[in-house]
């Protein structure tokens, strides 16, 4: 019976257990990194006192990567289903060479295998099938950084040619890059047998039909890269016509297939970097020197300055046919506008528009031929204009673009990728930090600012560490990297004798208790180590005094935190740390030990496979949004994440964007339920394979906090919300435009004074990013009036609604569907004041006409008795009217007229407005007829209604007696302009009133609202606040009203 229950223990959790989806319990494609282990982990680096990493993978199991691969690429491409197999086994193999790459960093920088050449300075090794060597210093290039540089865009070089479509027959072997441990190696595969150069300047002149294919397969890749034909002179002294850069060989394997390698260069030279350039740019003080000297242009620039190019082209030529009476078929003005106009641009042909690059141009050491000197010339004006098109054109429309948008760069990683699409390189960051500091939007713009600063920090202080742990063994590593953050992190820091802490650290299981003398890198000081900081960042970055004098200066002068520096740093150099509350603010005690450094791993840069169908299908469902046309665009999407699911089991950063944007289309369609599963799949897709705190991360939890609540899961609506508000809290701080969108919402979900802190923290970002009159700032100034309503705050309420509606009128105009809607909540919150506040002045009245009657002065005790009691019946009297006041606008909210139904109507004429204001004069006379007392509530403007006090506000029975003597004329005055005053809140007579006691109850009641505001009701408020509004034909949707509510009541309300 024992044996039974053992086995059926067992057999019980593998039948009844939760399976977890395959979008979770599948392996990414590439490691994720995280910069936080478990608490409880322990360290997992080597034992260096074991040797069996070195028979791991022996060398007669090792696969061929570059077989594998080329294998996958010669896959047939005929059909959709051949296309998709052809990809995924692409994906396969890269995904298996780079993490071959990160376990061959470790066994080799860990010293586990001998290399295979006898040259220290240059080592090379073999490994699971894989070619891993440093490279060699050279001066020409800037040595060490050269190197690091050189490595770098070799991968580049790789991936620019492996990405042309279409191209069959030309291939480049498998390339990745490693950082490990402050060392940088290259990781190929094996090539096959060469059996001859057939290109390249060390070729020599020869013919043969190989190298003829070679060169046309060349040809067709310089086309496509915008490359131009050009011609040096060898060596040897020959000349040598190339497609590339003078360093690419083409060489013809074993295999039969044409191989080209070394094409670190192969991208166009940036001219601002290039001393022998000539002084084109002197204000910006450029061209100017580098600490290596292979400075390229980035292939989205290139496109970029081609198509700027173009738009020149094309006004050029219609100047010129405008100013010789137009244009004709074969016509010889057309032809000469043509020529002129290709002259004028530059373009390397004089009858079409084509514009190519010259690699060669502005690299040391090259040589051209005196027939080239007009097209090197030519060429040195193109690379001289892209250079000086980053500075006039690129950085100023990245600042646009960051003023304009609230998912703007959050950290260094968006930072980055957000200069790379618009083609600027990462050494611009002194040039974006001082185009900043000139601009005129500096304050609304420091968030930028904070950013970039705290990037050119952590890679200046990445390449310190680098040199600093090149001595450092394996059992110290932890200790070394603690002491180094302790000395980058608190100001200066002086570390303690080693010795004295020997015993302490022997003690500590699994650590390595440290050298018994005092090494190298433990006497690193805090302000040693700044000063190598920001030497780099000056040598780097061409800034001075920008980091100051300590992390403090950065922590107090631009608003940097030191958990997101901390952070930063640990993506960068792959260290991970032990997940607990770090106090990095304590001047005086180091925040980190050894025992909180776990690990550190390889950061490996590798080849992106595209996924060409999925990708398409994408593209052309994100031009169908922009479009408005949804149906067709929620159709294009569901075929392509059907198509990342065939290659790459949803595990890719465009198949988390295409779920991303499915599920907004599905929301705007009104498909609150599928949004919230497909953003739920998206969010586990974004964590597994950007991180849990990546900035995209942030701003899934957001979409899926929008789709909850819309379908009525508050609570969890409130913790995905909260959730990103604190990653965002870590990554970059509260100073951020996405935390005023994730404060707007919290105040919508959450209740109690909570919200209105968050609505109020929100207003004031909005506000200080956006400006007054912006769209996110007029959105939370309305949202902030709701609420205060909500509370009974009327004046407040009114006081914001008013700036929102000036916002409203001078971006969208009167006659905007939201421009309407606010005049009707203003003109609604007005009344209802109006009415509360009257409702008070009565009650006052009627206590104050009871008149205690003293018959004696012995009676003294027993008066004031009295009138305590008076002054608590009144007080009782005046909490029931109150309620009573309540439940009756909380009835009368249910019957509320539709605001979507009046703004549907026709318009009005100006007899029907003047009609339709004698009907309103005739109810106010009859409603007041037959109230007798009770004024209507219509009977005070909009303007006198903000000296009145309508929050709880009790009133005095005395003191309201006399201020009824003193208002019985203004109240006789307030009638005659009752009719002005509702004449100015109706917008082009489409706001029609009603007369009678009812209809007036109902409107006025209507404004009371409930503790949830209106907008939460809505379908697009939430994403207009999260995200940018969406743009239809570069207008926003008219049919929707900017708070999203497409069916509202009279104060916006939509209807339930």
């Amino acid at each position: 019976m024992f044996h039974f229950t053992v086995i059926k223990m067992p057999l019980f959790y593998v039948f009844f257990r939760v399976r977890l989806p395959p979008v979770e319990a599948m392996p990414t494609p590439y490691h994720t990194r995280s910069w936080l282990g478990p608490p409880c982990a322990s360290r997992t680096h080597k034992n260096t006192f074991s040797r069996l990493g070195v028979d791991q993978q022996p060398a007669a199991q090792a696969p061929d990567w570059n077989e594998e691969l080329q294998a996958a690429k010669d896959l047939p491409q005929g059909s959709l289903e051949e296309r998709l197999r052809r990809d995924k086994a692409l994906l396969q193999v890269n995904s298996a060479f780079v993490r071959a790459v990160t376990q061959g960093a470790e066994t080799v920088i860990d010293g586990f295998v001998e290399p295979v050449n006898g040259n220290p300075e240059d080592p090379a090794f073999l490994w699971g099938g894989l070619f891993m060597s440093q490279g060699a210093a050279s001066d020409v290039f800037g040595g060490e950084r050269g190197r690091r540089a050189a490595q770098r865009l070799e991968l580049q070089g790789v991936q620019a040619y492996g990405h042309i479509e279409g191209l069959q027959g030309l291939h480049t072997l498998p390339t990745a890059v490693v950082d490990y441990r402050g060392v940088r190696m290259s990781a190929q595969g094996l090539a096959p047998g060469l059996e001859g150069l057939l290109y390249g300047v060390n070729a020599g002149p020869q013919e043969s039909p190989q190298r003829r294919r070679l060169l046309e397969h060349l040809a067709s890749a310089a086309k496509a890269l915008s490359l131009q034909r050009n011609v040096v002179v060898a060596p040897k002294g020959h000349k040598v016509p190339l497609f590339t850069s003078v360093d690419a060989q083409g060489l013809v394997g074993a295999d039969g297939r044409f191989y080209l390698l070394d094409v670190f260069r192969s991208l166009p030279a940036d001219a601002n970097f290039c001393p022998e350039a000539e002084d084109y740019c002197s204000s910006s003080g450029l061209p100017t020197s580098f600490p290596h000297g292979l400075c390229r242009l980035r292939p989205e620039l290139v496109q970029a300055f081609i198509q700027h190019k173009h738009n020149q082209f094309t006004q050029r030529v219609r100047e010129q046919l405008d100013e010789n009476g137009g244009f004709e078929e074969c016509d010889s003005r057309s032809t000469n506008a043509v020529r002129d106009a290709c002259k004028e641009v530059g373009s390397v042909s004089n009858i079409i528009f084509e514009m190519r690059f010259n690699p060669n141009v502005f690299s040391p050491g090259i040589t051209f031929p005196d027939t080239e000197s007009k097209s090197v010339k030519l060429q040195e004006r193109l690379l001289r204009e892209a250079a000086a098109f980053i500075i006039t054109h690129q950085i100023p429309a990245f600042l646009e673009f960051c003023l304009q948008n609230s998912e703007v760069p959050m950290d260094g990683a968006s930072l980055k990728q957000a200069l790379h699409l618009k083609g600027i390189n990462l050494r611009y960051l002194g040039h974006v930090i001082k185009a900043i500091s000139q601009s005129e939007h500096k304050e609304r713009l420091r968030h930028i600012l904070r950013t970039a600063i705290g990037e050119i920090f952590l890679r200046s202080t990445k390449r310190t560490f680098n040199s600093f742990l090149q001595g450092v063994e394996v059992p110290s590593l932890s200790a070394a990297v603690s002491h180094f953050l302790c000395c980058l992190l608190v100001p200066h820091f002086t570390p303690t004798n080693v010795g004295e802490d020997t015993k302490k650290k022997s003690r500590r299981r699994g650590r390595g208790a440290g050298p018994s003398e005092s090494t190298p890198w433990s006497t690193l000081t805090g302000s040693e180590l700044w000063n190598l900081v920001c030497q780099d960042a000056t040598e780097t970055y061409n800034i001075s005094d920008v980091l100051g004098s300590g992390p403090n200066h950065l922590v107090d002068h631009y608003g940097l935190q030191r958990l997101s520096l901390l952070r930063g740093f640990c993506l960068k150099t792959g260290v991970q740390l032990r997940l607990r509350d770090y106090v990095l603010d304590n001047q005086n005690k180091a925040p980190i030990g050894p025992d909180d450094i776990l690990n550190i791993f390889p950061v490996v840069k590798h080849i992106n496979i595209p996924i060409v169908d999925a990708s398409k299908a994408y593209h052309a469902a994100q031009i169908s949004v922009q479009k408005g046309v949804m149906d067709q665009a929620h159709e294009q999407l569901k075929e392509a994440s059907y198509l990342f699911g065939r290659v790459c089991d949803d595990l890719h950063p465009d198949a988390c964007h295409c779920y991303s944007l499915m599920a907004r289309v599905a929301f705007l369609q009104g498909k609150a339920a599928e949004a919230r599963s497909v953003q739920l799949k998206a969010v586990v897709i974004s964590e597994r394979v950007f991180g849990f705190d990546h900035p995209n991360t942030i701003q899934q939890y957001a979409l899926l906090a929008v789709y909850m609540y819309a379908g009525g899961e508050n609570a969890l609506a409130q913790k995905c919300l909260l959730r990103a508000r604190l990653l965002m809290l870590t990554v970059h701080g509260e100073d951020h435009p996405y935390t005023a969108s994730l404060d707007s919402c919290l105040g919508l979900v959450v209740t109690g004074n909570q919200a209105e802190q968050y609505l109020k923290n929100a207003l004031r970002l909005s506000t200080s990013f956006f400006g007054p009159t912006d769209l996110h700032t007029a959105l939370n100034q309305h949202l902030l009036a709701q609420w205060m309503c909500s509370k009974g705050d009327y004046r407040g309420a009114m006081t914001h609604e008013k700036e929102a509606l000036a916002a409203f009128t001078s971006m969208f105009g009167e006659d905007h569907p939201q421009t309407r809607c606010s005049v009707e909540f203003l003109s609604n919150i007005t009344k209802q004041a109006v009415r509360v506040e009257r409702s008070l002045r009565q009650a006052g009245a009627e206590c104050s006409e009871q008149v205690v009657e003293v018959h004696s002065g012995a009676d003294v005790q027993s008066v004031n008795q009295s009138v305590t009691t008076k002054q608590k019946e009144y007080k009782q009297k005046h909490m029931e009217l109150k309620a009573a006041v309540k439940k009756e606008l909380l009835e009368k909210l249910k019957n509320e007229l539709s605001l979507s139904a009046i703004l549907s109507g026709e318009e009005k004429t100006k007899d029907q407005e003047t009609e339709g204001g004698k009907e309103m004069e005739d109810g106010e006379n009859t409603e007041t007829n037959e109230s007798g007392e009770e004024q209507p509530a219509e009977e005070m403007p909009v303007e006198s209604t903000e000296e009145l006090s309508a929050n709880d506000h009790e009133v005095d029975p005395a003191e309201n007696k006399a201020h009824e003597e003193t208002t019985e004329e203004e109240a006789a005055d307030s009638e005659q302009s009752d009719t002005g005053s509702n004449a100015q809140i109706v917008v082009n007579g489409e706001a029609e009133m009603k007369s009678g006691s009812d209809d007036n109850d109902e409107i006025n009641g209507a404004t009371q609202m409930s503790t949830s505001p209106s907008v939460l009701k809505s379908n697009t408020t939430w994403a207009d606040i999260v995200s940018k509004p969406l743009i239809v034909n570069g207008e926003t949707d008219k049919d929707t009203a900017v708070t999203g509510a497409e069916d509202v009541t009279a104060n916006g309300v939509a209807e339930e």
